[in-house]
């Protein structure tokens, strides 16, 4: 039986199935509660808006530190665009093998869909990532219009990067040539022509976050101070770091 579009606002792809599972529980999360990434968040909104109406727009890598909202901008993408049409497909690593087929079935249908893979990486040899290729600019059948892909990953360029990549280029009649090494690693990601950067949060943007997640407290100090331990007993300031701070001690701040 075939997936409702009309209510469903997105779906995850099952291997052993070979189908896509129907998701209507999603993470309610919206763009105002994502702070201190509002450039990302610009640009993100700016590129979906205009793959909604059907201009020109870019496939998308959300790359950089984890916890960071990268994942979070992208639900809170689908849930703000859902009635303009918007559809989210997520589909592991492991399973971009069969992206083509996953897409030929939703191609033709009048929804703008989103495939959606996150915390995305390549290993050396692997060889799934030709699939996404192909869906990205096509082979000898163009790109879908409505179906973009967007992305996250903790490596810029998808692929490990060593030292040795670099001391293989060479410099031919003074133009720098990359090693093969190095030209594998870019062509993935240059197909995405929309790359968002997340750093870590420094200690005053981790602290917006928790005083957003803590609106009525009127003495902030005690909050602060456990917040932050909280954060150096974690190993980072994070979006998620202030949530799992959240989570942990709300009830000790209840009536407060």
């Amino acid at each position: 039986m075939g997936i409702d579009w009309q209510t469903t606002p997105a779906a995850i792809y099952r291997r052993h199935s070979n189908t896509l599972r129907a998701v209507h529980a999603i993470d309610n999360i919206s763009l105002d509660q994502l702070l201190e990434v509002e450039r990302q968040k610009q640009l993100l909104v700016t590129n979906t808006e205009r793959f909604i109406r059907g201009e020109p727009s870019n496939n998308a890598l959300l790359w950089g530190s984890r916890g960071t909202g990268k994942s979070s901008l992208i639900k809170a993408i689908l849930n703000t665009y859902f009635e303009q049409g918007l559809r989210i497909i997520e589909v592991d690593r492991e399973d971009l093998v069969f992206l083509p087929e996953i897409v030929d079935e939703i191609r033709e249908l009048p929804y703008r869909f989103i495939v959606f893979s996150d915390d995305l990486s390549f290993e050396r040899g692997d060889s799934t990532y030709k699939a996404l290729k192909s869906v990205m600019e096509g082979s000898i059948e163009s790109p879908p219009e409505n179906v973009k892909v967007y992305a996250t990953s903790n490596r810029r360029h998808l692929m490990p990067e060593s030292m040795k990549d670099n001391q293989d280029s060479k410099m031919v009649e003074g133009e720098l040539h990359p090693s093969e090494g190095i030209e594998e690693q870019v062509s993935l990601s240059d197909r995405f022509g929309l790359w968002l950067s997340f750093y870590p949060f420094n200690q005053d943007e981790y602290l917006a976050l928790v005083d957003a997640l803590f609106p009525d407290i009127k003495d902030r100090s005690e909050l602060h101070l456990l917040a932050i331990r909280f954060a150096l007993a974690k190993g980072g300031r994070s979006g998620r770091a202030a949530r799992h701070f959240y989570n942990a001690y709300s009830d000790h701040f209840d009536g407060q």
